[in-house]
Formats: structure tokens, C-alpha cells, sequence
């Protein structure tokens, strides 16, 4: 598929981090990149934590790299998709040092 997943924190945050996700994303399209952001699922506030994840595993599933938001390792959800990543050999970014 050749695009890039944004991962990151969202739990606990103010606006679930959709300001953070939604820039990195227009950054990286500028640069001419195919990206999935997560904070652009159509999916109701109170959709359960578990479900959201698993759509958004799938996702990265069809992606070829991964983009690690500031504050990812703090996040479980971030730090499964980080690991999901790193074990099938995908191209990880790092937006900062964490």
C-alpha cells in the first residue's frame, strides 16, 4: 500500500491529541507521503478502546512505515502498534526523543 500510519497518544489528552496527529499528517502529505491518521477514523467518542485498536492494527497492518508521535511510549495502545511494527520490519520514525 505504500503510506505511513501516525502513532501515538490519545487517552487522557485534550481533544484525544487530534491537533498533533492532524498536523503531522498535513506535514508529511506536503512532502508528497500517503498517510493513515488514526484521528481521522470516523468512529463516535465512546467507542470502546479495544475495538478502536483492533481497526486501527488492521490499518497499520497495509501500511509500510510508521510515524511515533512525542509521548508515544507512554501510550499502550502507541507502544502495541510500535511493537507490532518493529516485529514486522517496518520503517519506524521517531518524532522525537523519548
Amino acid at each position: 500500500m505504500n503510506c505511513t500510519y501516525i502513532s501515538g497518544p490519545m487517552t487522557g489528552i485534550p481533544e484525544f491529541n487530534f491537533p498533533a496527529f492532524n498536523a503531522k499528517a498535513d506535514e508529511l502529505r506536503a512532502v508528497g507521503l500517503r498517510v493513515i491518521n488514526p484521528a481521522e477514523h470516523d468512529m463516535p467518542e465512546d467507542t470502546p478502546w479495544g475495538v478502536y485498536l483492533r481497526k486501527d492494527i488492521r490499518i497499520l497492518m497495509d501500511c509500510d512505515s510508521i510515524y511515533m508521535l512525542p509521548g508515544w511510549s507512554k501510550s499502550k495502545g502507541a507502544r502495541l502498534e510500535h511493537h507490532i511494527a518493529c516485529e514486522l520490519s517496518m520503517a519506524v520514525i521517531y518524532g522525537a526523543p523519548e
